[in-house]
Formats: structure tokens, C-alpha cells, sequence
């Protein structure tokens, strides 16, 4: 298999392999050598979110890296279906796609309720799981999407350039330092203009809550070892989410990150790292 060479810069992040799935076509690429790990991002991001993460498990471990469906490099229509449920259902297909038995997944915010669903409730071994700043328990929603969901027919008809502002401001509250202009464009530019504008409300469109509440009778009885790794300053899912979770899962431990906001691999990729690998065998 042949393994990508590794570029920190946001702007030149790409992936180089696809595999067409059930649901469509999925943007991947692998790199290291070790025991499978597979990084799964959340919403409104794309794999670049792992770029200066990747490579540190990289040194020890063969890391998948892959953008959700409807995101990204990934297949991306107004259209298509990109619930939690399909992500999860991608997910599974993926790592059969990749012939791996138990990996360690990995699963940023909604990634995280994609780990999940893959695990609990498509039949996917897991070896190990790593919750970032995941969406697992209701309510999960942030109130600026509860307002665009409640709101879908005034912010479709919005123009375009005052949408763009929303979003954008929605994003910078994403992590606790302020990015940097090419991380920023490398984020938010799959929703520039009059298509990005469809496809952020697609993916809004797409969110239920009942997507995770179809796993949390399972968390209790889940004896997959679990690190739940959060940002201290998280402002779209606070720090105690974290703590409530941990309580949930009885094989599991927890690291906050500190000076890190929901997007903590963004703010804080070598401590992230670290907390990942250190939780690895």
C-alpha cells in the first residue's frame, strides 16, 4: 500500500485515494507503518483537521485519514444523505474497505458519534476508542444550529455573502486561538458561495439527535477501552460533557487539553497527540 509523504501546511493537505462505498465516493490516504488507527473527523471540518496530528502517530502507528462523506475531497452534493447514520454506516464500510479487524478509531465531534454508530451498532471492531471533543450525548446541537434548523427557509433565501458571514463567525468560535488565514480557508473554503451556503444547510438539515440517542443504552454495558480527550475551553460542547460521558462508559479515562478550544487537534495537535498514542498499546 502505498503511503502518503506528510505536509503540515493546511494548503496543500490532500488525499490521494478513493473508494467508492454505498453511499458514494470517499476521499482517503494512509501514512506511517503499525498498528491500524483511523482518524474519523466531525462537522464543519474535513481531514486537515488531523494534518499536524497524523504525522506524530504516523511514527509509531499506519494512520487512515479520510474526509466524511459530503465534506471535503469526499463526493459533496446539496442532495445527498449525511446524518450521523450514514457517517457511520461509511465508516464501517470503510474499514472493511481496508481489510482491518480492530482498529483504534478515533472520532472527532461528530466523527466521535460515528465511531459509535460503527462500533456499537454496525458491528465494527474496535481495538481501542479515542473520543475528541465528540458529540455522544444529547443535547449536542450548538444553539447557533438549533437556530439555523429551526430557521432552514430564512437562511436559504439569505444572500449569500451575509450567510457566508454567519458561518464564518460560527467557525472562528470553533477554537481558542484564533486561526491563522490558510487554516482557516483550508476549513471553510467547501462552503464558500452560493453551493457551500446548500451544503452547509444539508448538513444542518441532516442533524437528529436521535441519531446518538439509538447508542446511549448501549455506553454503559461498553467495555472498549475509551479515552475521552476534550478541550478545556470548548465553547460548542463544554468541558463537563466530557466528565458526563466518562461516567457513562465504564472502561474509560479522560484528558482535557488545556488552552484548547472544540477543535482541539487544531489548537493543540501535539498534546492531542500525545494523548492519543500514550493510550495506545
Amino acid at each position: 500500500m502505498a503511503h502518503r509523504d506528510v505536509s503540515s501546511d493546511p494548503a496543500s493537505w490532500t488525499l490521494a485515494q478513493r473508494a467508492s462505498l454505498t453511499h458514494g465516493q470517499v476521499a482517503w490516504d494512509v501514512m506511517g507503518d503499525g498498528p491500524p488507527v483511523v482518524l474519523v473527523h466531525g462537522t464543519p471540518s474535513r481531514s486537515v483537521l488531523w494534518r499536524d496530528v497524523a504525522p506524530l502517530l504516523a511514527e509509531r502507528f499506519t494512520v487512515y485519514v479520510f474526509d466524511l462523506l459530503g465534506y471535503g475531497q469526499s463526493e459533496r452534493n446539496a442532495e445527498q444523505a449525511v446524518s450521523i447514520r450514514v457517517h457511520g454506516e461509511v465508516l464501517a464500510e470503510l474499514v472493511q474497505t481496508w481489510s482491518l479487524e480492530a482498529p483504534a478509531l478515533v472520532g472527532h465531534d461528530i466523527g466521535g458519534a460515528a465511531v459509535l454508530r460503527a462500533h456499537l451498532l454496525e458491528g465494527t471492531g474496535a481495538q481501542s476508542i479515542v473520543l475528541v471533543d465528540a458529540v455522544v450525548l444529547r443535547p449536542w446541537i450548538t444553539a447557533t444550529t438549533r437556530h439555523l434548523k429551526a430557521h432552514l427557509d430564512v437562511y436559504r433565501t439569505m444572500p449569500t455573502h451575509i450567510f457566508r458571514e454567519v458561518a464564518a463567525a460560527h467557525l472562528r468560535t470553533a477554537t481558542e486561538q484564533p486561526m491563522g488565514p490558510a487554516a482557516f480557508a483550508a476549513y471553510f473554503d467547501q462552503w464558500e458561495g452560493e453551493i457551500g451556503q446548500r451544503l452547509w444547510l444539508r448538513n444542518v438539515r441532516g442533524f437528529d439527535e436521535q441519531d446518538t440517542a439509538d447508542f446511549e443504552p448501549l455506553l454503559d454495558g461498553m467495555q472498549t477501552p475509551t479515552r475521552i480527550v476534550w478541550g478545556e475551553h470548548d465553547r460548542w460542547l463544554p468541558v463537563d460533557v466530557s466528565a458526563a460521558i466518562q461516567a457513562r462508559l465504564p472502561a474509560a479515562d479522560r484528558v482535557v487539553v488545556p488552552a484548547a478550544g472544540h477543535f482541539s487537534p487544531e489548537d493543540q495537535p501535539t498534546r492531542v497527540a500525545e494523548a492519543i498514542a500514550d493510550f495506545l498499546p
